[in-house]
This record gives C-alpha cells, sequence and structure tokens, in this order.
C-alpha cells in the first residue's frame, strides 16, 4: 500500500499562491491516478483535481484556471500549484491514490489517503 504525505500548505493572502506537494513512499506513484480534495470548515470533503497515469488532468469547475495539478514520477511526487487564492479557497487539502483507470471525482474511487496540509486565505 502507498503512503501519501501532504505538505506545502500555510497561511497567504487572497491572490498569492502556493504549491502543494504531495510524497509518495512505499510504492511507485507511476502506478497510480492521484487527486487533491479539500474539506472546509462545517462542510464536506469535495474534489479539487486528478491526474491519472499518463498525464491526462481532471478539474472542479471552481478551480480550473487556477490549480494545476503535475507530476513528478522521477521524484514520486504529485504537486497542486494554487495561483489567485481566494478565502474560499481555506481548507483542509488531501491527496488521495487510485489503482483504477481514468479520474475519479468520488472519494470511494480512491484507496490510499494522506493526512491533509492546512490552507488559509486571508482577505
Amino acid at each position: 500500500q502507498v503512503q501519501l504525505v501532504e505538505s506545502g500548505g500555510g497561511l497567504v493572502q487572497a491572490g498569492g499562491s502556493l504549491r502543494l506537494s504531495c510524497a509518495a513512499s512505499g510504492r511507485t506513484i507511476s502506478s497510480y491516478a492521484i487527486a487533491w480534495f479539500r474539506q472546509a470548515p462545517g462542510k464536506e470533503r469535495e474534489f479539487v483535481a486528478a491526474i491519472n497515469r499518463s498525464g491526462g488532468t481532471r478539474y472542479a469547475d471552481s478551480v480550473k484556471g487556477r490549480f494545476t495539478i503535475s507530476r513528478d514520477n522521477a521524484k514520486n511526487t504529485v504537486y497542486l500549484q494554487i495561483n489567485s487564492l481566494k478565502p474560499e479557497d481555506t481548507a483542509v487539502y488531501y491527496c488521495a491514490a487510485g489503482t483504477r483507470f481514468g479520474l475519479g471525482t468520488s472519494e470511494s474511487w480512491y484507496d490510499a489517503w494522506g493526512q491533509g496540509t492546512q490552507v488559509t486565505v486571508s482577505s
């Protein structure tokens, strides 16, 4: 089973940028589709972006044009570049790994999860 560790979160002002990292261990990340989800206070966890084994991507409508997901298989890491941050982007961001083919947007599609990294955007 792959283990995932997120990093890169923090406190930023609106309009700023962050790059989140999802580092894998135990298995090579190239064998997995990887997704980012987020959970804001008092809300359910929601899909943000996903990348499949061949580099295809999928984004939630709310983040299209601002978020970019990418993978570096040599570093066993997937990234989420977040630009033009808004206060409503404040959440704990989780990465997840799945072995199915395609790009799932539901939590049940993914088998392994990281512990999350906090992103807080001040207005």
